[in-house]
């Protein structure tokens, strides 16, 4: 038995220590900011007991010439010997890791190391980076992936347990007001089921409330549900025969707090009792409990 091998690395704030995290929940042994010079001597430990480590994950800061040298011989040296090896590189544009190193407060590495004003940071190690994204197996943009969508992105490629057992649906409900999941493939629009977020009493509920969906089921969303689940019976097997090991659906309605969460979450219950392989996830249920608040009968927009 040999172990697979994961590299994670990329720009700085562009999602590598979540990208670990999601990893350590498929089951990979996860370790972070391994300087390069070591992986050879790890490799070697986990050689000796390959069936306790058959999945390893390994976060890597490369920004010297001397540490990527050190890399690339490690990696060939990993793939020479028979491993299972993939580079995954993390990137995002630059407002967005502006914005996030100005939300955690952290300064940049090169920032701290070389005095240089954040947004040269970020440029100067991107140029640095440069070789390794060429030489990368899979590019991940963060730019506008929120924790699910980057969850289901991993899953397609490193979800091990789910593909052994075929393809696994990715159910992802979602607000068109903001922006379509970059990851899917099949968008249902259910805006035309009545807006809960009308009715006083479900405004502050969400699509996972019985009342809410008590309300959506009085205005037929089973019977759309049904027809939806006959047509994915009906595709499904031609996507397992191209040998698929993933899908992404996703269900859209305006703020992805009421209707989409309870089609997608009734959906999947309706599917996991026909033995498919099904996770749900919520994008944006908790955007619009942030932007609104009830006040003395009234609504009033706060800012996030």
């Amino acid at each position: 038995m040999i172990s697979r091998f994961v590299f994670v690395t990329g720009l700085s704030g562009a999602g590598k220590s979540q990208t670990l995290h999601v990893l350590e929940d498929f089951g990979y042994f996860c370790i972070d900011n391994l300087p390069p010079p070591l992986i050879p001597k790890f490799a070697d430990l986990i050689a000796q007991t390959p069936q306790e480590f058959p999945l390893v994950a390994i976060g890597v800061d490369i920004r010297e010439r001397a540490f990527l040298e050190d890399f690339w011989s490690s990696f060939d040296r990993l793939k020479a010997a028979g491993h299972p090896v993939e580079l995954v590189f993390l990137e995002a544009e630059d407002g967005v890791l502006m914005r996030r190193f100005s939300e955690t407060r952290r300064p940049h590495p090169l920032s701290r190391s070389s005095a240089l004003p954040l947004l040269e940071a970020i440029q100067e190690e991107r140029e640095r980076l440069a070789i390794l994204k060429d030489r990368a197996d899979r590019i991940v943009d963060s730019t506008q992936t929120t924790a699910a969508e980057l969850k289901i992105t991993l899953g397609k490629f490193y979800g091990i347990e789910d593909s052994e057992k075929g393809l696994t649906l990715y159910l992802l409900s979602f607000g068109f007001k903001f922006g379509l999941p970059m990851d899917s493939d099949m968008v249902f629009d259910v805006r035309f089921f009545p807006n809960p977020n009308y009715d006083p009493v479900l405004r502050s509920k969400t699509g996972l409330d019985s009342a809410v969906w008590a309300f959506l089921e009085s205005k037929g969303a089973m019977g759309y549900i049904d027809s939806l689940a006959d047509f994915l019976r009906a595709i499904l097997p031609r996507f397992s025969e191209e040998r698929r090991s993933a899908l992404t659906i996703a269900v859209g309605c305006t703020g992805g707090r009421h209707r989409s969460v309870a089609i997608a979450d009734h959906l999947g219950h309706l599917l996991r009792k026909e033995k498919y392989n099904v996770r749900v996830a919520h994008r944006d249920i908790e955007k619009e409990s942030l932007r609104y608040r009830m006040r003395d009968g009234t609504i009033e927009d706060r800012q996030s």
